[in-house]
């Protein structure tokens, strides 16, 4: 039997163009000789299809494709496409098989998942049968993603109970760090428990804050036996052997094994990749940013460059007056290196404009963070105005530890459409602006903006651990509480000073309002602000005090 998991990239709601990519993709692989191919989960409508699947308009038009795609996809092969259908009075999460011109089966999904950035039952039923199609004298079992996640439920047991040949996943499995090696743990511990290999179609591309890595595979119940790219579209194109299941030892491989990447290298493609079909997918004809010189500006705009090209990339440098003429130079430095073009608005005028007309306003009121919040304000107006002008997608430059502790400003720096490094600590930062330099074998972000202690310059001689604890320390203790969940109590056990702690805690759930307002960004941890941790802004829990 000749395998084919087309990992695709597709749209949200774009049901018209997702069937015409998919007739294409299954058209070449029949050509090629393929006897099954596969499609991710959803691929018809893209995922995650959120609150569109509750329009009964959107799955009559998704049907409409379906019977184009039976009437148009090549008849000598089985074809399986992942789509939502209406099905004898709900809405299902399915696999679509078709052969012969015709639809001979559909699987409904059987475990939805309802935790993190999944929220599934709220709009799909579960389905309760299994099914298992005959392709080239093979039995093939049918799972929908979290199906073959756990292998003491009733997807895997049922496979075992079964005896079928092989089990084909087709998924939309999200990316974050270290999700690649996970997925391949779980995914071999259930081809073994079913006793059968296990063929994993993933989906691929960025949808708001989510990106799906692909990185699609075959797997026996003694590891990898072929494995696509990561982050970017692929078919992995295999040839099965009924032996396997039968097999006490690792057989040898069946198709490639595309190397995984290293965890500074996924993390950023990861980036790049959100970054470009956040951008694309929504029309945007390129992007600006502030460039203020400092490390996470930097960044940012050499993952657009890297995303977009350097063309469709405009950086703005908005010095005020204590703006330091090493961050300046910095700021054009990168541009220069990046090959983009780099526009100049000074805002001191503004700035003083500003305190003139609403000094009067607070009379004998000494300079507190107003005055510095009043600069970032001025930024973001002036970058907002090129959008307007130009139709520009703004990015923000904050990155998790900046938005965990709130040390940012609303409607400021945070003005924006879409905060591409909004899920990166700050140590981490650091961490890809040099692995970035190393990739390139040159100096991109300078060295003096990665050496630099980090500075917001809002004030005279300003430095960022003037008011948070070192980057280091700040990261760690906001892995454990807003990644793992942990106590206060349990971290200061694990050797973190005691008022550090309480102080970092604090900030973080007074800022839960700020978060709430910011615009989406790129998911890379396990858990991220937004779709991951939701928590409410009005509350008083004990751990604030």
């Amino acid at each position: 039997m000749h395998v084919v998991l087309a990992q695709i990239n597709s749209t949200v709601g774009a049901l018209k163009a997702n069937a015409e990519h998919i007739i294409v993709v299954a058209q070449e692989a029949a050509a090629a000789g393929a006897e099954l191919i596969a499609f991710p989960e959803l691929a018809l409508c893209g995922y995650p299809p959120e609150d569109l699947v509750l329009k009964s308009h959107f799955l009559q038009d998704a049907e409409a494709e379906l019977g184009r795609l039976a009437r148009q996809l090549p008849t000598e092969v089985t074809v399986v496409v992942g789509a939502p259908r209406h099905l004898d009075g709900q809405t299902y999460n399915t696999a679509v098989v078709f052969r012969g011109g015709q639809e001979i089966a559909t699987y409904r999904k059987m475990l939805l998942p309802n935790y993190g950035v999944f929220d599934e039952k709220r709009v799909f039923a579960a389905g309760t049968e299994p099914v298992v199609i005959e392709v080239a004298g093979q039995r093939i079992g049918l799972h929908i993603c979290e199906d073959s996640w756990f292998v003491d439920e009733a997807p895997c047991r049922l496979m075992a109970e079964a005896g079928v040949d092989a089990v084909l996943n087709i998924s939309a499995s999200p990316y974050h760090r270290g999700k690649l090696a996970v997925r391949e743990r779980i995914l071999t511990r259930a081809a073994h428990a079913m006793g059968a290999p296990l063929f994993y179609c993933n989906l691929v591309g960025g949808q708001d804050e989510l990106v799906f890595d692909g990185g699609s595979l075959v797997v026996g119940p003694h590891g990898i036996l072929a494995r696509a790219e990561q982050f970017k579209t692929d078919t992995l194109s295999v040839q099965s052997s009924n032996h396997w299941k039968k097999s006490s030892e690792r057989v040898p491989t069946i198709g490639k094994i595309t190397p995984a990447l290293t965890e500074l290298a996924e993390v950023y493609a990861a980036l790049t990749l959100g970054l470009r079909d956040y951008t694309d997918k929504n029309g945007f004809k390129g992007v600006v940013l502030g460039i203020s010189g400092g490390i996470d500006s930097a960044l940012v705009a050499a993952l657009a460059v890297d995303a977009l090209g350097a063309d469709r990339v405009t950086g703005i440098t908005m010095p005020s007056i204590f703006s330091s003429s090493e961050t300046l130079s910095d700021a054009h430095l990168v541009a220069k290196n990046l090959g983009i073009r780099i526009l100049e608005a000074p805002i001191k005028a503004l700035h003083e404009q500003y305190l003139a007309e609403l000094s009067p306003l607070w009379p004998g009121r000494a300079p507190d963070t107003t005055e510095e919040n009043l600069q970032a304000r001025i930024r973001g107006n002036i970058v907002m105005a090129l959008s307007n002008k130009f139709g520009w997608l703004v990015l923000t430059t904050g990155n998790k530890s900046e938005l965990a502790t709130g040390y940012c400003t609303l409607y400021g720096d945070m003005a924006g459409g879409f905060a591409v490094i909004k899920d990166v600590p700050k140590t981490l930062v650091f961490e890809l602006a040099r692995w970035r330099n190393q990739n390139a074998g040159r100096e991109v972000i300078p060295a003096s903006t990665i050496d630099r202690p980090p500075t917001a310059e809002l004030r005279a001689n300003q430095k960022d651990q003037d008011s948070l604890p070192p980057y280091e320390v700040l990261d760690a203790i906001l892995e454990r509480y807003v990644e793992k969940d942990e106590s206060a109590g349990a971290i200061i056990a694990a050797g973190f000073e005691p008022a550090t702690v309480r102080r970092v805690i604090r900030l973080v759930d007074l800022n839960e309002y700020k978060r709430r307002q910011g615009a989406p960004g790129v998911k890379i941890t396990p858990k991220s602000f937004g779709r991951d941790r939701r928590l409410p802004i009005t509350n008083r829990y004990g751990e604030r005090t």
